[in-house]
């Protein structure tokens, strides 16, 4: 279907007008955390931990069994059917069942399927009193699946520092090219200008031609400079795609006409935050919040190794009611049984070879948990070095910027009344295209030191994107 040129228009403009909007970094990593696919993968854990915990707990499913035999041929024609509910017990490793037989014709004295007219409703129960008793293979897999659950958390929240702390880099990094391109143009369009009025010298004869030869190399070394800082700006506009995306999750290139008009203000990092901060992370980070889960994992496997260490001595108990007063004479009367059965493995080599493995994990958690604390606090000591230092450069390069600014005018002018040549002015101005560069550097550096500082404390953590 054909829109019309007045339909086209408006969706054009509309569209411009969208994308010519300034992008800030809270809209980045709101994409983030809603479009982001890495992120929404991480997520997914959650359903996958859940999804093995209630595969677990299927071990305790209430189970339903029913058989049923005849004598097709033989002296017996006897026919039986046997209903059961069988439940596993969450204590003692045990279980309860209860039950429902029938039978009919003619059964030997021997066989157990045999009731009386009416069937036999039985009930009973297996207890472990001592392997198994605390602890068994269906239990600790429960409580494995548990605890997978909530190391499912300290895994998103890994991944989600290592992502916000990543996309806001590049964010950072794209608006620092941007800036850069933008000190580089101007510069280009100051030689421009600068071109226009020494052709006209030159025409006029006030001026040598070579100066407009030298004026037009100058001028196509700050083209090449401005095509260099296009090129790592459309890179760094790339690379941001990643992490700013639209509703169905495709990339966003942004280009010059959303950034910002500059970088967000710059405060001087907080000393007494320091410890306080660098306290609260060793509770933040979700590194030693997994050390920690799957330490109790390995507690469990301890404990059910211990366990298989252990004697089996079951107890089982059940009771029986007959209904109906025939045809068997021997189970006119309720029956009752009690059982004890004793196993004990002699070698328990399996048991011990666990034990011993399991032992040997735990320490080495223990070890990876020392060196998870060493590790970040020495992440925040550094980054908040890079913080510090990025925010003392800053001051110094607006003040580099000040002075060459200072050494430009003086410099344009001694030109303007003869006592300096062209030559010169121009290593002014590179002074301060370098002082500027050096000063949108710096900036980028602080905010990139301070994601880093932030995600070394976790402090991301305490947010909602």
């Amino acid at each position: 279907m054909k829109r019309s040129p007045l339909v086209l228009m408006v969706s054009c403009l509309l569209s411009h007008a969208a994308f010519a909007q300034t992008v800030s970094l809270d809209e980045v990593l709101k994409s983030v955390n809603e479009q982001y696919p890495p992120y929404l993968m991480a997520l997914i854990e959650r359903d996958i931990a859940a999804g093995r915990l209630k595969q677990a707990q299927g071990a305790f499913d209430i189970n339903f069994l029913a058989k049923g035999s005849f004598n097709p041929t033989g002296y017996y024609d006897g026919e039986a059917a046997d209903f059961v509910f069988d439940q596993a017990l969450p204590f003692w490793g045990g279980n309860v069942f209860a039950g429902y037989r029938v039978s009919s014709g003619s059964l030997a004295d021997y066989d157990k399927s045999r009731t009386q007219a009416d069937g036999e409703l039985r009930m009973g129960m297996r207890l472990n009193l001592l392997r198994d008793s605390n602890i068994d293979a269906r239990r600790a897999a429960l409580w494995k699946a548990r605890l997978d659950r909530e190391i499912a958390d300290p895994f998103i929240q890994r991944q989600r520092l290592d992502i916000v702390r990543t996309a806001t880099r590049s964010y950072f990094n794209w608006l620092a090219m941007g800036s850069r391109l933008e000190v580089t143009r101007n510069l280009r369009q100051v030689a421009a200008e600068r071109d226009v009025f020494i052709e006209k010298f030159v025409k006029s004869g006030q001026l040598a031609p070579i100066v407009q030869v030298d004026s037009q190399r100058l001028l196509l070394s700050r083209e090449l400079a401005v095509i260099q800082a296009q090129r790592r700006f459309e890179a760094a506009s790339i690379e941001l795609s990643l992490f700013y995306r639209n509703l169905k999750e495709e990339p966003i290139v942004l280009s010059r006409g959303n950034l910002p008009k500059g970088f967000p203000s710059i405060h001087q990092p907080s000393q007494e935050q320091f410890e306080p901060n660098r306290i609260a992370a060793f509770r933040l980070r979700p590194e030693l919040r997994r050390i920690n889960l799957v330490a109790q994992k390995f507690g469990i496997d301890e404990k059910l190794a211990k366990n298989n260490l252990l004697p089996n001595l079951d107890l089982s108990a059940s009771v029986s009611e007959n209904l109906g007063d025939r045809p068997y004479k021997d189970r006119e009367k309720n029956e009752s049984f009690l059982g004890f059965e004793l196993k004990f493995p002699l070698s328990r080599n399996e048991a011990k070879g666990r034990l011993e493995a399991v032992t040997a994990e735990l320490e080495r958690l223990d070890a990876d948990a020392k060196f998870a604390r060493d590790r970040i606090d020495a992440e925040i000591k550094d980054s908040w070095s890079a913080l510090q230092r990025a925010h003392e450069q800053i001051a110094l390069t607006r003040r580099n910027v000040e002075l060459s600014e200072q050494l430009e005018k003086a410099e344009e002018l001694r030109l303007e009344k003869g006592a300096t040549d062209l030559l010169a002015l121009q290593i002014r101005e590179q002074a301060v295209l370098d002082a500027r560069l050096l000063e949108v550097d710096a900036k980028a550096d602080y905010f990139r030191a301070k994601a880093d500082y932030e995600a070394a404390n976790a402090r991301i953590l305490d947010t909602t994107l």
